[in-house]
C-alpha cells in the first residue's frame, strides 16, 4: 500500500516543505516583481499606477481571481513598465532569487521576453546580461554560506529561459520599430520573424558571453496563435543544442501540446492543463479523440517530457476549474506522467513554491514517493547550466539533502 503524506498537522508540514530542497522551472521574471519594488521604481520614474500602496495594487491589479488568461496577462503591463533599465532588471532578478532562497528553493529557471525590454538604453545583450548579473549576485552570496562551502547542503543555481511571443503588438519600443520595419508583411509573419530574431540573438549572446541562457520558450495567449507557426525559431535553437519548453494546454487543448512536441521539439511543457481533455479538440479530422489524447499522453510519458504544473495560476486563468481538487494534476499522477511544481508568477498569483506544494498535498492524496518524485523530477529535468556530469552530481546532492531532511521528521 502507498505510504501517504501525513497532512493532519498543516503548520508542521509546511515548515518541513520549506526546509526540503526545491526548484522552480516555470517562473516569469515580470510576473514575480515585488509589489514594493513596482511602487518604488514607479515613483522614481513617474510611472502611473492605479495605486501606490501594496493593498491598493492587490485590490485593483494583482487580484485573487481573474476572468481569463487574457485578463491575467494584463498585470504584466505594470511590472514591465519598471523593467526598462539595466539597473532595474538586475535588481528585480536579484530580488527574485533572494525570495526563492528564503523558502528553500535551490534552483530556478527564470523566464522572460527580452524583446519587451529592448529600448534606447538597452539592446538584447544588455537586457540578458543585466538579468544574469542579478541572478549571479544572489547565487554567489548564497553559496558563500558555511553549510554550502563545507558541502553539507546543495548550493543555489539559476539559469535563464528566453520567451518568444505567440502574438504581440506595439508593447515596447523594440516591437514598435519591428512592426514598422515590415510594412508589407502580415502581423502573423512579423510575429514569426520576431521569434526567429530572438532565437538568433539568444544563441549568439549565449555563445559569445557564456551566459546561462539554457532554453527557449513560447508564451502568450494560445487561442488563435498556433505553436507550429513558430517552428523556424525553434528549429534554429534545436540545431544549436538549446533546450525547449513551450506554454501549451494552458488556454487551448491537446492539439496545442501535439504541436509543441512535434513541431517545436519541446523537452518540457508549460502547464499542459488540457492535455487529457478530449472536449477541447476542435480539428474535425480527429475522429477518435480518445485515441488521439491517449497517444499524446503515452508519448509524453514514455519520453519523460516533464509538465510544469502551476496549480494557483491555472485556477486563476481558468475559472471553470473552480477548485484545486478539479485540477488535472490528479489524473496526470494516475498516468505516471513526469510533473514538477512551479509558481508561474509569484506576484501575480500571490504564491511560492512552498504554497504550490502545500496546495497539492492538501487537495490530492499524494504518497511520499509521488511527492519526492515530483520534486526530484524538477532537478532531473532541469536545463541545468553546466556539463552533464556536473548536473548529475548536483541532482544527487539535492536528492541526498531531501532524504536527510525528511529523515529528521518521522511524523511525515
Amino acid at each position: 500500500m502507498p505510504n501517504y503524506v501525513n497532512t493532519e498537522n498543516i503548520a508542521s508540514l509546511e515548515d518541513l516543505i520549506r526546509k526540503i530542497p526545491k526548484n522552480d522551472l516555470h517562473v516569469h521574471l515580470d510576473g514575480s516583481v515585488r509589489l514594493e519594488t513596482i511602487i518604488e521604481i514607479s515613483k522614481k520614474e513617474k510611472v502611473n499606477l492605479p495605486s501606490f500602496t501594496v493593498e491598493g495594487l492587490n485590490e485593483l491589479v494583482f487580484k485573487d481571481q481573474y476572468e481569463s488568461l487574457e485578463d491575467y496577462l494584463t498585470t504584466f503591463g505594470y511590472s514591465g513598465a519598471v523593467m526598462q533599465t539595466p539597473e532595474y532588471l538586475e535588481q528585480i532578478a536579484y530580488e527574485l532569487a533572494i525570495d526563492n532562497q528564503k523558502e528553500g528553493v535551490r534552483y530556478i529557471e527564470v523566464r522572460f521576453a527580452p524583446q519587451l525590454h529592448i529600448n534606447e538604453l538597452m539592446d538584447m545583450e544588455t537586457v540578458l546580461k543585466s538579468v544574469c548579473k542579478g541572478l549571479e549576485k544572489a547565487q554567489k552570496e548564497f553559496n558563500q554560506r558555511p553549510e554550502i562551502k563545507e558541502g553539507s547542503e546543495p548550493p543555489f543555481f539559476s539559469s535563464v529561459i528566453v520567451c518568444a511571443m505567440r502574438d504581440f503588438g506595439p508593447w515596447s519600443l523594440y516591437f514598435k520599430n519591428f512592426i514598422n520595419s515590415f510594412t508589407y508583411s502580415s502581423k502573423k509573419d512579423i510575429c514569426h520573424l520576431a521569434s526567429l530574431e530572438l532565437a538568433k540573438g539568444a544563441i549568439s549572446i549565449r555563445d559569445k558571453l557564456g551566459l546561462p541562457i539554457t532554453a527557449f520558450d513560447l508564451a502568450g495567449a494560445e487561442a488563435g496563435h498556433p505553436a507550429a507557426d513558430h517552428w523556424r525559431a525553434f528549429q534554429y535553437v534545436h540545431e544549436a543544442f538549446m533546450h525547449k519548453t513551450v506554454h501549451a494546454g494552458e488556454g487551448f487543448g491537446p492539439e496545442s501540446i501535439f504541436q509543441a512536441i512535434t513541431e517545436l521539439h519541446a523537452d518540457r511543457i508549460g502547464h499542459g492543463y488540457f492535455l487529457l481533455d478530449t472536449s477541447k479538440i476542435i480539428n474535425p479530422r480527429i475522429s477518435n479523440k480518445e485515441k488521439y489524447v491517449s497517444d499524446i499522453t503515452q508519448y509524453i510519458a514514455d519520453r519523460r517530457i516533464t509538465i510544469e504544473i502551476c496549480l494557483t495560476s491555472n485556477l486563476q486563468t481558468n475559472p471553470e476549474v473552480k477548485m484545486i481538487k478539479n485540477h488535472t494534476f490528479g489524473k496526470m499522477l494516475e498516468h505516471n506522467l513526469s510533473t514538477t511544481f512551479c509558481t508561474d508568477n509569484r506576484t501575480v498569483s500571490k504564491t511560492s513554491v512552498t504554497k504550490e506544494i502545500m496546495l497539492a498535498l492538501e487537495n490530492f492524496k499524494l504518497s511520499k514517493k509521488e511527492l519526492r518524485n515530483s520534486i526530484i523530477y524538477g532537478f532531473k529535468r532541469s536545463f541545468f547550466p553546466g556539463k552533464y556530469q556536473e548536473k548529475r552530481a548536483y541532482v544527487r546532492k539535492c536528492l541526498n539533502h531531501y532524504d536527510e531532511v525528511i529523515a529528521q521528521h518521522p511524523d511525515f
